[in-house]
């Protein structure tokens, strides 16, 4: 592990894998930029971890992101992320650019302000957050599982071509951990089901239980995070828990 303080700054630090990350890293003795989607959070945030530095930064808000080079991040955390899932056949298409819009095009905007400082000073570190979603797809994942997808393909081909430079690229995927964001996800399914579609309620029900079951504490994926950014070295993913891949095929296999 590297002993060099970073300057590291964490997208989607409100809830979640992000805020734990923020926290964690700033225990550790890092410059933590902690951001949060709207000013109120930042706000909150800040009153309670004071040894975060945090600002509003909408990834979606080219205003937000045109600010983001002058902070000079050592390493970026891309963590913000929406949850959509659903029926392709009657999921609204403005549902579906707003999860593109954060979770893959907010993605790429702030990887792209970072990148260029971290080229001219010949190191830095950009850190996805995806899902085992985007390994995975099932019945009603679409939405999310897209975005995901997406994330896989630009993070590979992001870290071939910025590790001449210097700057390494790597991801993480994530299975059910329990943060909220699945419940809120699962949850909102059910909206875009038309009343008489007795297949597709059948498989929400399934769908819940694979991904609301026997949730994992959210603190390893917190921990794996602030590992990575400290690390020498990283791997081209890191799957959690272990084997997730594997055993979340199982289960959809079985029910295929």
């Amino acid at each position: 592990m590297a002993e060099t303080k970073r300057t590291i700054l964490v997208t989607g630090a409100g809830s979640g894998f992000g805020k734990m990350a923020a926290v964690e890293l700033a225990s550790r003795g890092h410059a933590v930029i902690a951001t949060t989607e709207t000013a109120e959070q930042a706000d909150a945030l800040q009153a309670e971890q004071p040894a975060l530095t945090t600002m509003k930064l909408d990834v979606t808000s080219p205003e937000d992101v045109d600010r983001v080079a002058e902070l000079e991040a050592d390493v970026l955390i891309n963590n913000a992320g929406m949850g959509v899932m659903g029926p392709m056949a009657t999921v609204p298409m403005e549902k579906v650019r707003a999860v593109f819009e954060v979770n893959v095009f907010g993605m790429i905007a702030m990887s792209q302000a970072v990148i260029p400082g971290m080229k001219e000073r010949g190191w830095g570190r950009i850190i996805n957050v995806s899902s085992v979603a985007g390994i995975l797809a099932s019945p009603l994942t679409s939405p999310y599982s897209m975005t995901k997808h997406a994330v896989e393909a630009f993070t590979k081909s992001l870290r071939a071509e910025l590790a001449p430079h210097g700057v390494d690229v790597t991801k993480v995927n994530p299975g059910p951990y329990n943060t909220g964001f699945n419940d809120r996800m699962v949850d909102g399914i059910t909206e875009y089901i038309d009343a008489g579609d007795t297949s597709a309620h059948e498989t929400n029900a399934f769908v819940r239980e694979v991904v609301l079951t026997d949730q994992l504490d959210p603190a390893d994926v917190a921990n794996t995070l602030a590992d990575l950014a400290e690390a020498d070295e990283t791997p081209a993913e890191t799957l959690l828990p272990e084997g997730i891949g594997e055993m979340l095929q199982a289960v959809i296999d079985s029910q295929a």
